[in-house]
């Protein structure tokens, strides 16, 4: 079923692609047993010339059977995708040690900032120095271009600049509003180097259909020498 979705290169594409199949089949089975029997009620009570009108009162049974058996159903799905959103959005479950960014949207761009050798952007504050940040010192920020290894989960700190924005990459199964005056933490990878885009989906202003960015996933060697290029660059 792959000519369907995108194609997946997430480890946590995997399941949030399950639930998607999942969903679709019941909800195109109930779709087809619908709208099949309200066919089948116009073709079979049809209007026919001598034919009598017959009132009843419905049956009982068939009410409790197609009340219950959707609200199973919906609760088991409704568990089902608790458990999924728990184990890719919980903080409880945010890797602590995953290379760290931070992405920036605004109209109409994408700000990536770049870690040094601590692999992080921003750190805990310190209580004897709030305003110092060490983790901030050798970072770098490039326009439209978010780049990171394959293999290797990373962690996004996301954030907008002016009004709601939207990080998209279909390929990794990732999207996650950016809401101004918050920072959102999400983490993904990437099973295989490649090229993808961020597409910003959410209606943002006029400017809103070229708000996108490149995504290059590299091996970890290739990620290496592009961000030690890119630091003696600065």
């Amino acid at each position: 079923m792959d000519w369907a979705l995108p194609p997946n290169y997430s480890t946590q594409g995997i399941v949030i692609d399950q639930l998607f199949w999942i969903i679709l089949v019941i909800t195109g089975i109930a779709f087809i047993l619908v709208e099949g029997g309200i066919l089948w009620f116009c073709l079979k009570y049809r209007g026919r010339e001598g034919a009598r009108a017959h009132y009843t009162h419905g049956s009982n049974r068939l009410e409790v059977i197609w009340t219950v058996v959707p609200a199973i159903i919906i609760a088991i799905l409704g568990v089902y995708s608790a458990a999924v959103w728990q184990d890719i959005k919980s903080q409880s479950n945010r890797p602590q040690d995953a290379l760290q960014f931070l992405v920036v949207g605004k109209q109409y761009e994408w700000n990536i900032t770049y870690p040094g050798p601590d692999r992080k952007v921003r750190c805990p504050p310190d209580p004897e120095d709030p305003d110092r940040d060490p983790c901030r010192a050798d970072n770098f920020i490039v326009r439209n271009q978010f780049h990171f290894p394959a293999n290797e989960m990373v962690t996004v700190l996301l954030e907008s600049e002016d009004v709601i924005h939207s990080f998209f990459i279909p390929e990794l199964r990732v999207k996650q509003d950016a809401v101004p005056g918050m920072t959102i933490p999400i983490w993904f990878d990437s099973t295989q180097p490649g090229d993808f885009e961020i597409a910003c989906a959410e209606l943002c202003g006029l400017g809103h259909y070229y708000m996108q960015a490149s995504v290059t996933v590299h091996s970890a060697a290739d990620f290496d020498a592009w961000l030690a290029g890119q630091a003696t660059a600065q």
